[in-house]
């Protein structure tokens, strides 16, 4: 079984439904990284020199390759990425190799197969 590692850096009030809507789409976990920080196409804005930005998380799901685009495009639906500017970003890497993920694999099996 091969794997994709999804990262997706979202608004922190969005991560609760990014990880329901996660699993719906097959993710079977995430690690969740908070008050991380980042910019985009325009530099924050600060006042004083305290910047005024939402908190943001990092989600990171470690995923069955067939299921990952179905995820991705879950997590940028309820994400709003498309149609907000500096929701956040999501995006998929590959996996040369994993361990500690037999019971996933257990859990994916069946469920990998019906998709294909």
């Amino acid at each position: 079984m091969h794997f994709k590692l999804i990262i997706a850096l979202i608004e922190d009030d969005k991560t609760d439904a990014v990880m329901t809507a996660a699993r719906e789409g097959g993710a079977t976990g995430a690690t969740v990284i908070n008050h991380a920080r980042g910019e985009g196409l325009k530099q924050s804005k600060t006042f004083f020199g305290l910047t005024l930005e939402t908190q943001r998380d990092m989600l990171l799901f470690l995923v069955e390759e067939h299921l990952s685009r179905k995820i991705l495009e879950k997590i940028a639906r309820v994400g709003d990425f498309e149609n907000k500017h500096g929701a956040g970003i999501a995006f998929q890497i590959d996996v040369e190799d994993a361990v500690g993920v037999a019971q996933q694999v257990k859990s994916l099996t069946d469920k990998v197969e019906d998709e294909l």
